[in-house]
């Protein structure tokens, strides 16, 4: 897997003399592949809640494998993720200078990182990591409100909607490797319609009212919402920007993600790939190394062996069965680069993902 961005925006620039196309929408070059990386590395909505705080407020987010396994038991990985409503803040992980954020503005921490937030930097921690833990085990068992106050009882106001989910990280997932240690996006308000603000206003209706199957719709929304946040990311990105998602909006790379995307299984090369994007076999070889950061072939081998895993933890099928899903038409060729990729052989995997 690729490693994740330090920066904050995750941009860097392009080599001396190298020239990319004009980006594509990511869906329109056949495949939705960001709906099928989200669907594949099984996103699922774990707690989302909504804070009042009024200043001076602080929180302490311990690292996500401390709280993982209390809000999701069964997730590989937890990423978490804050919408500002009102007022302002600062975040900060370790490593990174504080960011301030304001109203409409969007925070994601997709790796884990302990990070903090609070009203101003150097305030007091009314929620230390040790007292987070044990606000989100109340929370994951249902003794806390939808509705959040928090906070030393001052003027200033802060509204934030929060949202954590479980997703697979394992084998490869191209989607967390993409992504900055903190992504934040921040909105204007001035657009009309946004689909964003309905979502967040729906789950704000959907929680004035206690009815049956709630929880599972604002979790749904959650998950909504996240999507919906990546689509903002993807559409800001620059075009010379090196990562999985800029590789979406290239004309030849996305076409090329798309198909592999589309049909795993098939006996791709990289002639015969270059031939079906409409490009040269050394022009995909290049953009395709240097967007995503492997070969077009590694790419396939490492999202198959995702695909696999997402089938074999779900105990569909023989393990033969799935290496032929996969495109391996022997086991013991599949069972090789599936322990090569995973650290696990097929059977091992299984097993491990059945004891969770």
């Amino acid at each position: 897997m690729a490693r994740p961005h330090d920066q904050v925006s995750g941009s860097l620039a392009v080599p001396s003399g190298r020239r990319l196309s004009a980006p594509v929408d990511a869906g329109s070059a056949g495949k939705d592949v960001l709906s099928e990386v989200v669907r594949t590395v099984k996103l699922t909505g774990a707690l989302f809640f909504l804070v009042e705080a009024t200043s001076p407020w602080g929180i302490e987010v311990p690292h996500a494998t401390t709280f993982g396994p209390i809000i999701l038991p069964r997730a590989q990985h937890i990423v978490s993720y804050h919408i500002a409503l009102a007022g302002s803040g600062y975040a900060s992980l370790p490593g990174l200078e504080p960011v301030r954020f304001g109203a409409g503005d969007i925070l994601v921490f997709p790796h884990a990182d302990p990070y903090t937030m609070v009203s101003r930097p150097g305030g007091p921690l009314e929620f230390t990591a040790e007292a987070s833990l044990a606000f989100l085990r109340a929370m994951a068992a249902g003794r806390l409100p939808f509705v959040v106050e928090e906070g030393g009882g001052g003027p200033e106001h802060a509204r934030f909607v929060c949202g954590f989910l479980g997703c697979d990280a394992r084998p490869f997932n191209p989607l967390l490797a993409a992504l900055p240690r903190l992504l934040h996006l921040q909105r204007s308000g001035d657009a009309q319609d946004d689909v964003l603000d309905r979502l967040i206003d729906l789950t704000l209706a959907e929680a004035r009212i206690a009815r049956a199957g709630s929880d599972c719709v604002r979790l749904g929304l959650s998950e909504l919402i996240f999507v919906e946040v990546l689509r903002r990311y993807l559409a800001g990105i620059k075009s010379d920007t090196p990562g999985w998602l800029a590789g979406l909006r290239d004309p030849a790379v996305g076409r090329a993600l798309a198909l592999l995307h589309e049909r795993p299984a098939s006996a791709w090369t990289l002639d015969g790939l270059a031939r079906a994007s409409g490009t040269s076999r050394s022009v995909l070889a290049d953009r395709f190394a240097y967007l995503v950061g492997c070969p077009p072939m590694q790419y396939l081998t490492q999202w198959r062996m995702q695909m696999a895993a997402r089938r074999l933890s779900d105990g569909a099928g023989k393990v033969a069965t799935v290496g032929r899903e996969v495109g391996y038409a022997s086991e013991a060729a599949f069972s090789r680069t599936f322990k090569k990729v995973a650290g696990a052989s097929p059977a091992a995997w299984r097993a491990r993902a059945q004891r969770v």
